[in-house]
């Protein structure tokens, strides 16, 4: 399977990010504009130890994000492929673009939370 951003469904378009996403077999796949610096972590609580317990792989495009697990921080930067290991979280620098792959049944257990955080989020602004 192959698609490039465009041919991906546009499922969030707001101030902060663009995602474009598509399921491939069991794997998510997602590519990522963040137009603003963005921590996911507040987005994570309610997950165990407040980080998010799915796996990801990736390549950034564009620009670089910081990720933090075990107690350790790595920066991964434009051409940089990763590794997000269970029990993370991250910050985006603006700017930054990437591809990201997940199992996707992980991913949508942890969406559950993370949307139910963005809206209370939303409703407080």
């Amino acid at each position: 399977m192959r698609a490039s951003k465009n041919e991906l469904s546009k499922v969030m378009d707001n101030e902060e990010f663009t995602i474009y996403e598509g399921v491939w077999g069991d794997m998510h796949v997602e590519y990522d504009v963040f137009k603003k610096k963005f921590d996911v972590t507040p987005l994570l609580k309610g997950l165990p130890n407040d980080r998010d317990p799915c796996p990801h792989w990736g390549v950034v495009v564009k620009g670089q994000m910081t990720i933090i697990y075990d107690g350790k921080k790595e920066v991964a930067k434009a051409g940089d492929a990763y590794y997000f290991p269970p029990g993370h979280t991250a910050v985006v620098e603006a700017g930054t673009e990437a591809w990201e792959f997940s199992p996707n049944d992980k991913l949508q257990k942890t969406m559950e939370v993370i949307t139910r955080n963005f809206e209370a989020m939303s409703e407080k602004k």
